[in-house]
């Protein structure tokens, strides 16, 4: 990572420094600049701590040497980009690095308990000291942000003085120094206390994290943008800032979108073509695609005419039908079933070429042995590859909901690409058997129980959004909640029996009106990635035996009787009997944050032990 620009020596005509002079201030995985530490997330490195700037600015743009091009065109079309770059690798080797600047900029001493901007304390070049006491400074533990994303500093000023009305005076005019201090008889908000040289009685912290506590004092949200830089004008807003633990991890949740590379994309050869897919697809006919090719690769394009048609039609293919403008979620929903119909159909290793990163077959066992568990359809997904794009962030945002909050955009203008992560690996796709599944949803108390998680769900979600007429219904029902708990048994067995982390196995459900699948696949691309291990999972004498005692091991949870009775449990009511000792796994391998969960629904209770679909394995 680099700093600002306004902490970079300074050479050359031009007054940048050149790439590999800007200092480093820490080195973090290149996953984790996608899901932990991406753009606008605050990352503390040693005692100082930094956001992480946007990916418009001409002084944060990622080196392309160091930042490499990937493709994915189904998930492009998607998120209206041309591709995708990963971040740029943290590498001794490596010349530049992820663009930061220092936030907040607050800082206090711990020697002189001097409350001021960091560089009103005149510190040395390149270094974050107190320029009187040499004492290491400390960033500032709160930060506000609000509901649309915005981040700003905490107004100590106006805490310290809202006692004098500072909610109608200028910050600063008292024309005192601010100093903070903690009291040192506990480690609660009492303890810490500002105060201002001008004579106001210091104040504790007590109560700044309420919920209304700035808006009490005549705050407002400014609209500030500080990963976009101060050239980037903030925003009108209009909602309420709450204060923030630095660290939080409410300060930042990614809005991540993954796709599966499947045929006819699957092979590699189109990418060439990533920036004239919106072009082509205006274009009528072969003659007029076969003329813009010519002009655009000056007569040699890299990828037939024919096979370039083609695609055009698979692309259209996934087009959602009966609407004129689809919505995200619909067109998501969209890509989704593709996935799933090429899941079903397979695509053989023997008829590929080497470059092909799907490979899915059908097992050489007899899948008459899954027919009793009311599965079918087993397939091994011996290669697929999935890249993970971020698409923006939230700030304010549930980490336990399936839905995200108001999404802040990770540039100040539109690009062509966004930050992605690809992952290879291998797994295990297998369906419920439709006729079975469809006359067990039909049960009124099957259909009761889901009934109770998707009320609590929308109920939650009306309560957390700023317009309930505009919350999306839950997708919680009875196949829904079925499939999500059956993938989440099936990893923890298999990170018993098969020696895989629950961490390095993730699931993909496809649960619709007409799909009703799992995909559980490696998750990761280290030692426990792709080698062969889950596939052999999935012969069907294995995956019976993995299924039975799956569901054998569901059947008693060390929190029984509580859980398996539990009228609610979850945040707000959105699981029932799921807790952490049955059927909860690591956030990261769950697609829907450990909600919507109910093991009922797999084996039953002691009073209606007919509502579990694999009861009949029990008796």
């Amino acid at each position: 990572m680099t700093p600002p620009p306004a902490r970079r020596r300074r050479t050359g005509t031009d007054g940048r420094a050149p790439a590999h002079n800007l200092p480093r201030r820490g080195a973090v995985r290149r996953s984790q600049a996608i899901t932990t530490y991406g753009v606008g997330s605050l990352i503390a490195v040693d005692h100082e701590s930094f956001v992480v700037s946007g990916l418009d600015g001409a002084d944060t743009q990622w080196s392309a040497d160091e930042s490499p091009r990937i493709h994915e065109r189904r998930l492009a079309r998607l998120l209206g980009v041309q591709y995708f770059r990963l971040p740029p690798a943290s590498a001794e080797a490596s010349k530049d690095g992820v663009r930061v600047r220092r936030f907040p900029v607050m800082h206090s001493c711990p020697e002189c308990n001097e409350l001021r901007r960091h560089r009103d304390f005149n510190p040395p070049p390149g270094k974050s000291v107190c320029g009187t006491c040499e004492a290491d400074l400390v960033p500032s533990r709160f930060v506000i942000a609000c509901e649309a994303g915005h981040l700003d500093e905490f107004p100590y000023w106006h805490w310290a003085h809202r006692a004098a009305g500072a909610g109608t005076t200028t910050a600063g005019q008292c024309g005192g120094t601010l100093g903070l201090r903690s009291s040192g008889r506990s480690s609660s908000l009492r303890s810490i206390v500002v105060s201002c040289t001008c004579g106001v009685p210091e104040v504790s912290m007590e109560g700044s994290f309420r919920k209304k506590a700035l808006k009490d004092l005549g705050l407002r949200c400014r609209g500030t943008r500080p990963w976009l830089g101060t050239s980037v004008p903030a925003e009108p807003c209009g909602f309420a800032p709450r204060t923030l633990q630095r660290g939080s991890s409410a300060v930042w949740q990614p809005v991540l979108k993954s796709a599966l590379s499947i045929p006819p994309w699957s092979d590699g050869r189109a990418d060439p073509l990533a920036e004239y897919w919106d072009r082509l697809r205006e274009l009528n006919g072969r003659e007029e695609i076969e003329m813009c090719l010519k002009f655009v690769f000056k007569g040699e394009c890299p990828v037939p005419v024919d096979e370039i048609v083609a695609l055009l039609d698979a692309e259209r293919e996934e087009d959602p039908e009966g609407e004129e403008a689809p919505s995200f979620d619909h067109r998501y929903r969209a890509l989704r079933h593709k996935e799933y119909e090429r899941l079903r159909a397979g695509n053989d290793e023997r008829a590929r070429s080497r470059d092909e990163q799907f490979i899915c077959e059908t097992p050489l066992g007899d899948p008459a042995e899954l027919q009793p568990l009311g599965l079918t359809g087993p397939m091994l997904v011996k290669k697929l590859r999935e890249v993970r794009a971020l698409k923006a962030f939230t700030r304010l945002a549930e980490p336990d909901m399936a839905t995200e909050g108001r999404e802040a955009a990770l540039s100040a203008s539109k690009t062509t690409w966004l930050p992605a992560m690809e992952v290879r690996g291998e797994g295990v796709f297998l369906r419920l058997d439709d006729t079975r599944l469809d006359e067990w949803s039909r049960s009124p108390l099957v259909a009761a129980r889901a009934e109770r998680m998707r009320t609590a769900h929308e109920r939650i979600m009306g309560q957390r959004a700023a317009d309930p007429s505009l919350v999306p219904p839950s997708p919680a029902s009875p196949r829904m909640v079925l499939l999500h708990t059956l993938a989440h048994v099936l990893i923890n067995e298999w990170s018993l029996d098969a020696g895989y982390p629950a961490a390095a196995l993730r699931e993909r459900l496809y649960a619709d009106d007409d799909m009703a699948g799992i995909l559980v696949y490696t998750a990761t691309s280290d030692s426990a990635g792709s080698l062969g291990g889950l596939v052999a999972q999935g012969e069907p004498d294995s995956l019976a035996r993995t299924v039975g005692a799956a569901v054998r091991r569901a059947e008693w949870c060390s929190s029984d009787p509580l859980c398996i009775e539990s009228e609610a449990s979850g945040t707000g009511g959105t699981n029932l009997a799921a807790c952490h000792a049955c059927v909860m796994l690591p956030e990261t391998s769950c697609e829907h944050n450990n909600i919507l969960l109910d093991r009922a629904l797999l084996v039953g209770t002691p009073e209606d032990p007919e509502i579990g679909f694999f009861a009949h394995l029990l008796s």
